[in-house]
Formats: C-alpha cells, structure tokens, sequence
C-alpha cells in the first residue's frame, strides 16, 4: 500500500530550494524577476488561503479601517447630508473650504424625477486658498464663493429655471479631506450637472476669452441657454441632452427622502 503523500513536507523542501537560490536572482533579467515575483506573491495568496480554510476560527468579511480615505470621505459626505438645507439665494457669507451639494425643487419638467428629492443635482468641492490652512478663515471664504458662482450662472438661466427653486447644504471641512467626501458624493449620488456622471455638466465653466473662444456650448448651456459668452455651436442637441437624461434616471436610484440616503449610508458599512 502506498503511504500517504506529505504535500507539506514537499512544500517545504519547494520552499528550501527556491530560497537557497534566491541568490541567482540578481542576475535573472528584468522580465524573469517579474514573473517570479508574480509567482511568489500568487504563491502567498494561495497558501494565505488555505491557511484560512484549515483555521476553525472564521477571519473577518472585512478590516474596519477608520484611517482609510475613502471611509473618511463616506463619513464626511454623511456629515453634509445631516446638515439642513438652505435656499440657494439666502446663503449669507462664511469662512471656510469643504464640500456642498445643490437641490431642484422646481417644475423644470426635464428635472422632474429628482425635485423636491434628497438627490443632488450638483455636488462639489472648495478648496483652501492656502495649503496647510487649519482655520475657517485661513481657509478663506471659498464655499462660499464657489456658491456664489453658481448662484450667478442659475440666475441667469431665468428663462427655464428659477432660483427661487434652488436649496443647498454646505460643509466646512479640515483642509485634506474635501476630495474624497466630493469622490464619494459623486459616485453616491451621480448627479446630472457633474461632468463625471450626468448628461447636463458645465455649469462651472468659464468664459473664454472672445479671440480664443472656439470651445463647442455645454450640455448645461444648451438646456438654460444663460451665458451670452456660450454662444457657441451645440455640442449636444438639447433633444439628445433630454433623451440622455431619460436614460440616466432610468439607470440611476432617486433619493426620495433622507432616510433613504442614511439607509443607504448604513448598507454600505454593513460587513457580510
């Protein structure tokens, strides 16, 4: 009868020999030493999971890691959806950087499917005016002032949209942590008026000089037709704008309350 094979065993003295020649690596060419690096690294994964197979005490779905940015984002953004909603029109002027997120609650009937809803139709980020600012006003009045360029752009866009029906929440956050909560807002929420996700961006472009001003009109131009500077050929028809934001809202939840987001927030902490 053969006796049984002692696959550690032979692991083991696999592992002897390819240590004892290591050494000859440092002559191995560049394209070898990276396929036996893979190899290694492949090899560790293996054996980690075997180790966790034999273990009977069951590892962890996942490591809470509070450091992580992205956790620190998520809980930033989370922070900013508690914060209440204010009209666009009646922010006063404040100190500070961070992160914001602009409401519809109008009857623009391409918007309908988000007014009056807890999802955003623009989040963004204001920077510190100086790198290392700790305070509020180190920071500078940069939410703010980042608002009030929006304020501006949507007021004159009177003849399909109102201010009137623009809320906003705003954020002020330590200096660091404003990309990845807007990182996490956008993915979160998809919102039609960022360039990353939605088929109406370019509410925060600016105005090319007239003797260079060759750039196709944006999407949130060609539906709100503002800014005389914009005059320029379509990029997108406004027909084509409407059927993409017909298919965004199709592929994308609505936010109804903000019990929805924070249930939304709960889940995506929520380990197997």
């Amino acid at each position: 009868m053969n006796k049984k094979v002692d696959h550690a065993a032979q692991l083991r003295d696999a592992l002897d020999k390819l240590t004892s020649d290591a050494p000859a690596a440092a002559v191995l060419s560049n394209h070898a030493r990276r396929k036996l690096e893979r190899d290694i690294l492949e090899g560790i994964d293996r054996l980690t999971g075997l180790l966790n197979i034999i273990d009977p005490i069951q590892q962890p779905a996942a490591i809470f890691d509070p450091s992580d940015p992205r956790i620190i984002g998520r809980f930033v953004a989370l922070a900013l959806v508690a914060q209440p909603r204010v009209p666009l029109a009646d922010v006063g002027r404040f100190y500070g950087s961070g992160v914001y997120a602009i409401y519809y609650r109008g009857p623009f009937e391409p918007y309908a499917p988000i007014s009056g809803s807890e999802t955003p139709l623009y989040v963004g980020q204001a920077a510190p005016e100086v790198g290392g600012a700790r305070t509020p006003r180190e920071q500078g009045a940069k939410l703010i002032g980042r608002l009030g360029d929006h304020r501006k752009n949507i007021t004159k866009a009177i003849a399909t949209i109102d201010i009137a029906d623009f809320d906003c929440r705003t954020l002020v956050v330590q200096s660091g942590w404003e990309t990845p909560a807007e990182d996490f807002l956008i993915d979160l929420f998809k919102p039609i008026w960022n360039k990353e996700t939605g088929p109406v961006y370019g509410i925060g472009k600016h105005g090319d000089a007239s003797t260079t001003r060759g750039n196709t009109k944006s999407p949130w131009d060609t539906m709100h037709e503002a800014r005389a500077w914009a005059d320029t050929v379509d990029r997108k028809s406004r027909a084509e704008i409407e059927a993409a934001l017909v298919e965004h809202f199709a592929n994308v939840p609505t936010f109804a309350t903000n019990e929805d987001v924070l249930k939304h927030f709960v889940a995506g902490l929520r380990q197997a």
